[in-house]
């Protein structure tokens, strides 16, 4: 009984995890490197899961991509993986010059962007920001720590008039 009750649970978490994979498409390849990513990389990759599950695309913010640079190059540095270290996200994104609603996923450790992908949608909050459609742009970035190790940052915005109930 113990072996059918054990296999029971594999068995569910595997149906789980499939079905947690259904929602990732398959992207293309990239030459580019982590670090070296090209904003319509970016996009694609972000804009296919959206599109696989239901979310309107959205589009590239150069002010979000600077702020999210400064956030994975700010972890990388104190090798770190942290939502503020000493700079809150309101701050790094008013610094980049964008004023409106922004949330934040940042990752570590992951060798691919497709990889940081996958662990924001198999968080819940992550998943949620990933998805909103509340946001309708973000920005991107990675930066790589002590070691060799990946950080990652993304940040999505849009109006406030969004988040009014």
């Amino acid at each position: 009984m113990r072996i059918a009750r054990r296999s029971f649970l594999v068995l569910g978490a595997a149906a789980a995890l499939a079905a947690c994979s259904a929602t990732i498409p398959v992207l293309p390849k990239s030459a580019s490197t982590s670090e070296t990513l090209t904003d319509a990389e970016i996009l694609t990759a972000i804009n296919a899961v959206r599109k696989a599950n239901g979310a309107p695309p959205w589009t590239y913010n150069a002010s979000l991509e600077n702020a999210a640079r400064a956030q994975a190059r700010l972890m990388a540095q104190k090798n770190t993986l942290s939502h503020n270290l000493g700079v809150t996200l309101r701050q790094r994104v008013t610094t980049a010059g964008y004023l409106g609603a922004v949330g934040e996923n940042v990752a570590k450790g992951y060798t691919s962007l497709e990889g940081a992908i996958q662990g924001w949608m198999n968080s819940s909050g992550h998943r949620s920001t990933l998805l909103s459609p509340k946001f309708t742009e973000f920005g991107l970035a990675a930066a790589r720590g002590p070691g060799g190790k990946l950080y990652w940052a993304m940040i999505a915005g849009g109006s406030f008039q969004a988040w009014v109930v």
